[in-house]
């Protein structure tokens, strides 16, 4: 079956798939794979196959923001995808979660407009413990911080007029800000799939981001490394439960 937006066969994919936002990370993962090929390239959706360790995954770049990427959640879940896992970059809400920092999300807070579309109001959205585990134990294995818990997506990356509640986010404890995980969770519980995210983080999400973001530094460069191989890891794990 070919799935329209991705442009790929079903019969090509694997249960397991790792996805994220930029095309080019998508290239990245898809190196420290075994045997790894590109199968298309169509819009902001990049997509790789190969294995690791005899174990066969896929990667998708998924772009920017919940309503593209729930087109991507969408047809890899359509074609067969029963793990998924988001591996991106996050601003931190707290000093002791500095940049370099991983945090993989048990939750995510859904400040985003593509949710409230698909399920009611207070519907939460939740990873699988089983994919939070495996990437938290993977995560834990790599030299740096890691963090577990909750973080908030929504679409909103430069600020505005209007000021969006980091700071009370920020005292309910959320760790980080992202723009697809609550999409990822929320689709992924309306479809019966397991999902799971960790994050690099890249700078503060209070911070006016049109003065001061860079996420082009070494610390968080060595992070998204870490993440990846992360990911991978929890794939292997995940496999050898099942």
């Amino acid at each position: 079956m070919l799935l329209p937006i991705l442009q790929v066969h079903s019969e090509d994919l694997s249960p397991y798939a790792i996805v994220c936002g930029d095309p080019f990370r998508a290239e990245v993962i898809a190196s420290k794979l075994d045997n790894s090929k590109e199968l298309a390239f169509s819009r902001e959706y990049r997509t790789f196959v190969g294995e690791f360790q005899g174990v066969p995954i896929t990667v998708v770049s998924h772009g920017v923001g919940s309503p593209g990427a729930a087109v991507c959640f969408e047809e890899l879940i359509k074609g067969g995808v029963k793990t998924l896992i988001r591996v991106g970059t996050a601003g931190s809400y707290s000093a002791d979660v500095p940049p370099g920092s991983l945090v993989v999300s048990t939750a995510a807070v859904r400040e985003e407009g593509l949710t409230r579309q698909l399920v009611p109001h207070g519907f939460p959205a939740v990873a699988d413990l089983d994919v939070v585990q495996a990437l938290y134990e993977a995560a834990s294995e790599t030299d740096g911080l890691v963090r577990k818990g909750i973080t908030v997506t929504l679409d909103a990356f430069f600020q505005g007029v209007e000021e969006f509640p980091h700071r009370k986010y920020k005292q309910a404890g959320a760790l980080a800000v992202e723009m697809e995980i609550a999409a990822l969770y929320v689709i992924a519980s309306l479809r019966g799939v397991r999902a799971g995210a960790i994050v690099a983080l890249d700078g503060y999400a209070d911070a006016d981001l049109r003065e001061v973001y860079d996420p082009h530094t070494d610390v968080v460069s060595q992070a998204v490394e870490r993440e990846i191989m992360s990911a991978i890891s929890a794939v292997i794990k995940l496999h050898a439960k099942a």
